[in-house]
């Protein structure tokens, strides 16, 4: 692959990666290896998409088994766990990176998942000889493109061994949870848990106020300024005021997160009452149709209230917070 354009800052052959998922945060993660000086294979479903990452230095390639027989450190940054199964087992074109992947080289899978999936990739990758690491990411595009992510992993010593540096450069903050595969989206299903009740509850407390004719923009000044904020709310209701729906991360995200959030307690009975209240809050915005608008567009489910702005969220790919 070619990395002329941006040589390794020091004499050692430098460990080629591969980026499979060019939305806001692939995209943003492909951009930081490349900074850091790594060699970057590139795959997505938008094949122009992937291309115009090439063009700025880089390889594109047509699918991800293609790319996996490339790479030392393979990224997986797809929406959920069907696609990451594709991705590694798929019999399309080309058929899985799996199969591909030589062995020792790493997978690295940084979608929300259940955690009995991720644990389970483990197992039946090391079958090929190929590593493993837990890895799910949190941060948004912004942090993504800045290579300031906070990354929840866990796997073996021999994966971190490979791939640590890979990681460093795509975050700020690696937290190593464990030795063994499925920590790492145990905590990010926590951390979704109370993304998706703050998002929920930012946006009852905002549709409250508009109902009782407190003017939006003074609310929110308000409220940013008191005890009663949070990141969500600062972030999202922001999104809300200037009437831009556009996703940065959809709707239909959290409908798919906080059910994972519930599936991964039911077999244990463990009551999870705000994370189900915010679960049908979302599937009634899905509902409606707004399931690939900004997840902020939660607020439009409250009837009676005249929201700031008309702009509409346009279509794109739903992305991981």
């Amino acid at each position: 692959m070619n990395d002329q354009d941006h040589p390794a800052p020091d004499a050692e052959p430098r460990t080629r990666v591969g980026v499979v998922g060019l939305g806001a945060m692939g995209l943003g993660m492909a951009r930081s290896l490349r900074t850091a000086g790594f060699s970057v294979g590139v795959h997505d479903l938008r094949p122009e998409v992937a291309a115009d990452f090439a063009r700025d230095g880089g390889t594109a390639f047509a699918s991800p088994a293609d790319l996996a027989a490339h790479v030392d450190v393979l990224v997986g940054v797809v929406v959920n766990a069907a696609q990451v199964e594709s991705v590694l087992f798929g019999d399309g074109e080309g058929g899985g990176a799996a199969a591909r992947l030589r062995p020792g080289a790493v997978y690295v899978m940084c979608s929300t998942v259940d955690p009995a999936f991720s644990a389970g990739l483990e197992g039946r990758l090391a079958e090929s000889g190929v590593h493993y690491l837990d890895a799910p990411i949190s941060g948004g595009a912004a942090r993504a493109a800045s290579g300031e992510l906070t990354m929840m992993t866990s796997g073996s010593p021999e994966a971190y061994a490979l791939a640590g540096p890979v990681l460093d450069a795509m975050s700020a903050t690696v937290y190593r949870l464990g030795d063994h595969a499925g920590l790492g989206s145990k905590v990010k299903i926590v951390n979704q848990l109370l993304a998706g009740v703050h998002i929920a509850a930012a946006a009852e407390a905002m549709a409250l106020g508009i109902k009782a004719g407190v003017p939006a923009d003074a609310l929110y000044e308000v409220i940013t300024h008191s005890a009663g904020n949070s990141w969500m709310f600062e972030n999202r209701m922001a999104h809300v005021l200037a009437g831009d729906y556009t996703p940065l991360s959809a709707v239909d995200i959290f409908v798919k997160d906080l059910g994972l959030v519930l599936d991964s307690v039911r077999s244990e009975k463990f009551p999870l009452p705000l994370s189900a209240t915010a679960h049908q809050m979302f599937l009634q915005a899905s509902a409606s149709g707004l399931g690939r608008e900004d997840d902020s567009a939660v607020i439009k489910i409250f009837p009676g209230i005249e929201l700031p702005g008309a702009k509409t969220g346009r279509p794109g790919p739903a992305e991981e917070n």
